[in-house]
């Protein structure tokens, strides 16, 4: 069963990296990537939150080192992540994992980029300034990340990783 998750993991990463050089919405110093909150609900909803949050670092650190990512990409998806892990961990449901992608990157991670931004990338920035841009990225994210859950869902591949959803 690690061998499945450490790949499936390897992938949603891969897939993240990859689609960070095509898909993304410049935010003033940020990079909205709504494929992160569509990777962030698939890991936290099959993986768990520590997958989940591993998932999301490595992402975020292989963007910033490749340069198409900036280090916004830390706290929003991070936290988003744990968040929607935790929320379907405890409710098995998929709206409380979206909730919790759209409430953990959308607002906390906003707020949490406020002083990133002021104190490691020397930019000011009015400091709810990233609340609606992160949390529209978030939404359209959750979006996609649901229709793909519910395809694979419907296939079955992922029934191996937590009693068939």
């Amino acid at each position: 069963m690690k061998i499945k998750k450490v790949t499936l993991s390897a992938l949603l990463i891969a897939i993240g990296v990859v689609s960070a050089h095509l898909l993304y919405v410049p935010i003033g110093v940020a990079k909205a990537f709504p494929v992160q909150h569509a990777i962030n609900m698939l890991a936290a909803t099959i993986l768990g939150p520590a997958y989940g949050v591993a998932i999301a670092f490595v992402i975020s650190l292989l963007r910033n080192i490749l340069g198409v990512g900036s280090l916004l990409a830390f706290p929003g998806s991070m936290i988003g992540v744990y968040l929607a892990a935790v929320l379907y961990k405890k409710t098995q449901r998929h709206l409380y994992a979206m909730l919790g992608e759209v409430i953990g990157t959308g607002i906390i991670g906003a707020l949490i980029s406020y002083p990133v931004a002021k104190l490691f990338m020397g930019r000011e920035v009015a400091m709810f300034f990233f609340v609606i841009p992160f949390s529209a990225s978030a939404v359209v994210g959750v979006l996609l990340g649901v229709i793909i859950l519910k395809i694979l869902i419907k296939l079955k591949p992922i029934k191996d990783f937590n009693g068939g959803m």
